[in-house]
């Protein structure tokens, strides 16, 4: 079941990133991001209110830590893909975003069989590479150095990996409403960096309300991956969840008639023998 939970929560997230991108043209990325993570917000309370729990404070610290992380990624990301290079910023994000879980799962004392440990090992080349995109040189805005970019990466990558690492520590007794906090959490967090980095979120037109989609998708995926950790290993669903470039590609390819890169291809054939390699352990 983790497995197919796991897998849900990639695509969510590549359907949600995928439409995020596509608003993004149009209107700030920062505005894309605070009203998706309103939507979010509403819709996890409602949940939390119809499900009921019984969370401890041990779960409120954890949402409030798994909010920061999810705000932080997303201010990073959106500041990397907007000034740098995607090529740089997108593959380290994503990686990090499955390396923290697992070093974190690792030290709590999980121990995935022998075969899950290869399925892990193909996953994280795979993201790698299905996240990166070819460049033209002119689409890298001048002053922004490659260091910039992979601190950019990076920090988008440790928010994440936060935000991952922080839910996979509810158990399911608490229900949603640590999830509902996580989100609120998330939007002070996305707001506070931008005003801090100067960079436009006020939510204007008819536009930033298309983005309610994004909240919509960005919750079930959230749901699916609170689940997919409260039923099986936090290290197979951190590595199968940050699949999520993956499904973004080939939305990408199949509506937009993006062509897939051979080191695209490479890396999608090596996800689906991650995911083959994780279900059998």
């Amino acid at each position: 079941m983790v497995v197919v939970l796991s897998l849900g929560c990639a695509l969510a997230y590549g359907l949600s990133d995928f439409i995020g991108g596509l608003l993004s043209r149009r209107i700030s990325p920062w505005a894309v991001a605070v009203v998706g993570q309103t939507a979010a917000t509403v819709l996890t309370l409602a949940l939390a209110l119809a499900v009921g729990g019984q969370p401890t404070a041990g779960d409120w610290a954890w949402s409030v830590l798994a909010g920061v992380g999810s705000g932080a990624g997303a201010a990073f990301l959106y500041r990397g893909l907007g000034a740098g290079s995607m090529s740089v910023v997108a593959p380290v994000s994503a990686l990090f975003a499955a390396l923290v879980p697992v070093g974190v799962a690792v030290l709590t004392g999980e121990r995935p069989a022998t075969v899950t440990w290869l399925g892990v090992a193909c996953a994280l080349p795979a993201i790698w590479l299905v996240s990166r995109v070819d460049d033209h040189p002119d689409a890298v805005p001048a002053g922004r150095g490659r260091g910039a970019e992979l601190v950019d990466g990076l920090l988008a990558g440790l928010g994440f990996g936060i935000l991952f690492s922080a839910l996979g520590q509810v158990p399911q007794s608490a229900g949603f409403g640590p999830l509902a906090l996580t989100q609120a959490v998330g939007i002070v967090a996305t707001i506070a960096l931008a005003v801090a980095l100067g960079a436009s979120w006020v939510p204007r037109g008819r536009v930033a309300g298309q983005a309610v989609i994004v909240g919509v998708l960005g919750t079930g995926a959230t749901v699916l991956f609170l689940l997919a950790t409260q039923t099986g290993l936090l290290t197979v669903a951190a590595v199968l969840a940050s699949l999520y470039p993956a499904s973004t590609v080939l939305l990408a390819a199949l509506t937009l008639h993006e062509r897939i890169g051979r080191g695209q291809g490479i890396g999608l054939a090596l996800a689906a023998v991650a995911v083959g390699l994780v279900a059998a352990g």
